[in-house]
């Protein structure tokens, strides 16, 4: 017998449940599961990529999970310590790479939107339920919502907040190493006074977004004050 059209998606009921599982719970109860969470870090730097990750979080509300929140309100050790608990536990997960010259090429709220796809293609599931932190993405192969604040709300996006930010931060640090000077391994990119001060004195790296007005001020026609990681490793 054919599904009722007329019925569907399932009206959504909302109950209490444990910690930041209540959305994605509801969303099973109504057969909308499994329900992947998406989010992403590095968006507002000006140096560094865009990481963006997807998590299918299992409906088990697991106790090794019960730390999840947005990670920005997490410690670093919070998040490294809940990082491979994710990754194994996850039904499944994956984290895209935006790089800062596709960012250039492209926008960041572009390279974020394709970056979002690439990530829930890549689950290798396909969910039943799509939530993204934010913003709305079309173009994904199950129904979404985006939830402002979604990675403080629902426990799929938390989960996948702290597999970019982790991604992110990891990348960064080993940037610092390639590019010294720059400060990477303390401010991950983002614009702090330090940041700027080691801008204007050694100028845009090959890692900076050129499409930031504040790398974009500081580049010399030619780009005579860009930096190069063999530069910096002389």
């Amino acid at each position: 017998m054919g599904q009722d059209r007329t019925n569907w998606p399932p009206r959504v009921v909302m109950r209490r449940a444990g910690g930041l599982r209540t959305l994605e719970a509801a969303l099973i109860r109504g057969g909308l599961g499994p329900v992947a969470g998406v989010d992403e870090a590095g968006r507002g730097p000006c140096a560094g990529p865009l990481v963006i990750a997807a998590c299918l979080l299992a409906p088990k509300a697991y106790d090794k999970l019960s730390g999840l929140d947005d990670s920005k309100k997490l410690t670093e050790a919070a998040r490294e310590e809940l990082f491979p608990v994710v990754q194994r536990l996850a039904l499944a997960w994956s984290v895209v790479v935006v790089p800062a010259w596709e960012i250039d090429s492209i926008g960041i709220h572009v390279a974020n939107i394709e970056g979002m796809r690439r990530a829930v293609a890549g689950l290798g599931h396909t969910p039943g339920y799509i939530l993204t932190d934010g913003f709305k993405v079309p173009g994904l192969p199950a129904p979404s919502l985006p939830v402002i604040g979604g990675d403080g709300t629902a426990a799929c996006i938390a989960a996948a907040s702290i597999l970019a930010k982790v991604t992110r931060d990891r990348m960064m640090v080993e940037l610092d190493g390639q590019l010294p000077g720059y400060g990477f391994a303390a401010h991950k990119g983002y614009n702090t006074p330090e940041h700027t001060a080691a801008l204007r004195q050694l100028g845009p790296s090959t890692e900076h977004r050129r499409s930031w007005r504040n790398v974009r001020e500081l580049e010399l026609p030619g780009g005579s004050r860009v930096a190069t990681r063999a530069a910096h490793a002389r």
